[in-house]
C-alpha cells in the first residue's frame, strides 16, 4: 500500500511556509491545514486574479504574512515569531517565461531569496527540517532521451532554469556548513505541475481554461515538446512524506529528490492538450501557432525511482486522471461551488487512490 501523509506526525506541528499564496503552496497548505498542522504561510499576494487562495479562503486555515523573500529582515522577523520545528520553502518565481522578460527580479526572488530564507532558519534553533521546493529544469538539459538522476549535472542556459539550479547549491551550502547534527535539509525537483487553481500566464492548463472559458481557440506554442506532466497533489504528497522521514531520520533522506511521473509517462503538450480539448467539450479547439522566438526546452524527464524505492512514492493520478480532475475544479469555479470542499474531495478521492494502488 502506498503511503499518504501521517495525520499524527502532522497535528499540532509548527510549520513556516514560504509561497502559501502560490499554487503548489497553496495545495500544500491547504493540506497540512486539513491535517491540523499549525501553519504560518509567508508570502506575497497571490500572483494572480482569481486566485487559489482566495476560492479556498485559505486565510481561514492559517496564519498569512504578506511578505517577499527578498527582503531578509521581514524573513528573519517572521520566521522568529512563528518559531517553527519544520520549514518549507516554495516561494519563487515559477514562470520561465517570466525569467526570460524580467532575469534581475528572478535571481533575487529565486537565488537570494533561498539564501535570505536559510540564514533566518540559521536564527531559529527550534527548526529540524528544511525542504527546499525548487524545479525538475535545474538539470544541465542535453535533451539525450535519458531521464534525469539526483546526481546529474546542475545547469541552466536560460535565466528560470540558471536560477533554480543556484537555489539548489545555495541549500546545499547552507546544508553543508550550518546544519546542526541532528537536523536535515532536503531539495525536490518535481516535473511539471498540473491542477486546479493555477491561473498563471504562459501555463498549458491555465492557458486552456481560460481560452476554452472565453470560446476562443487555444494557441500552442511547441506542441511536440514532452514534459513529466503531474497533478499538484502528487508532488505535495511527495513534499510531505520526505518531509516526515528527513524528521525521523535527518541525514539518510537529506539532499535531492526528484518527483516525477513513470518516464513512460511523459507525454508531449499536443497529448495534453487533446485531453483537455475532450474533457471540455462545447467547441473547445487548439492550434500550433509556431515558436515566438523564446527558446524552450524539447525534452525534458526525470527519473523518480529514489523516491519510489525510499519513499514508496510514484504517482497515483494517470495523465488523463490529473487533467479530469484539473477540468473539473475549473468547471466547479464556473458552477458557483464552494471551493473550499470540492479542494477536500479531491484530496479525499486522491487519499483514496493512493491507497488502492
Amino acid at each position: 500500500m502506498a503511503p499518504l501523509p501521517d495525520a499524527t506526525f502532522w497535528r499540532g506541528k509548527r510549520v513556516f511556509l514560504t509561497g502559501h499564496s502560490g499554487f503548489v503552496g497553496g495545495w500544500t497548505a491547504f493540506w497540512l491545514a486539513e491535517l491540523d498542522a499549525k501553519v504560518t504561510g509567508f508570502a506575497l499576494p497571490p500572483p494572480s486574479n482569481p486566485h487559489f487562495f482566495g476560492h479556498v479562503r485559505l486565510h481561514e486555515k492559517l496564519h498569512s504574512i504578506e511578505g517577499d523573500v527578498r527582503d531578509a529582515a521581514h524573513v528573519e522577523r517572521a520566521m522568529r515569531q512563528a518559531d517553527p520545528e519544520i520549514l518549507l520553502h516554495l516561494a519563487a518565481q515559477p514562470i520561465v517565461r517570466e525569467a526570460y522578460r524580467h532575469p534581475v527580479d528572478t535571481f533575487a526572488t529565486n537565488v537570494m531569496g533561498t539564501a535570505h530564507v536559510l540564514e533566518a532558519a540559521r536564527g531559529c534553533p527550534g527548526i529540524r527540517t528544511t525542504v527546499v521546493f525548487t524545479t525538475d529544469k535545474v538539470y544541465r538539459n542535453r535533451e539525450t532521451g535519458q531521464a534525469y538522476l539526483e546526481d546529474d549535472e546542475l545547469g541552466g542556459d536560460e535565466p528560470y532554469s540558471a536560477s533554480k539550479s543556484a537555489s539548489e547549491l545555495v541549500a546545499e551550502a547552507y546544508a553543508n556548513r550550518y546544519l546542526a547534527a541532528d537536523a536535515g535539509l532536503a531539495t525536490i525537483r518535481a516535473g511539471n505541475i498540473i491542477g486546479g487553481g493555477d491561473w498563471a500566464a504562459d501555463r498549458l492548463v491555465p492557458d486552456a481554461i481560460r481560452a476554452f472559458g472565453a470560446g476562443q481557440t487555444l494557441e500552442i506554442r511547441r506542441p511536440d515538446a514532452v514534459r513529466p506532466w503531474q497533478h499538484v497533489l502528487e508532488a505535495a504528497r511527495g513534499l510531505l512524506l520526505l518531509t516526515e522521514q528527513l524528521a525521523a531520520a535527518p541525514k539518510q533522506f537529506a539532499g535531492a529528490w526528484n518527483l516525477g511521473p513513470a518516464q513512460a509517462s511523459a507525454a508531449p503538450v499536443r497529448r495534453v492538450v487533446d485531453i483537455l480539448v475532450r474533457a471540455w467539450g462545447n467547441n473547445a479547439a487548439w492550434a500550433n501557432t509556431g515558436g515566438d522566438g523564446i527558446p524552450e526546452a524539447g525534452l525534458l524527464m526525470l527519473n523518480s525511482a529514489k523516491a519510489a524505492e525510499r519513499l514508496h512514492w510514484s504517482n497515483a493520478w494517470s495523465l488523463e486522471q490529473a487533467l479530469a480532475q484539473s477540468v473539473a475544479w475549473y468547471r466547479a469555479v464556473h458552477a458557483g461551488a464552494d471551493m473550499a470542499e470540492v479542494t477536500r474531495q479531491q484530496i479525499t478521492a486522491y487519499s483514496a487512490d493512493v491507497s488502492a494502488a
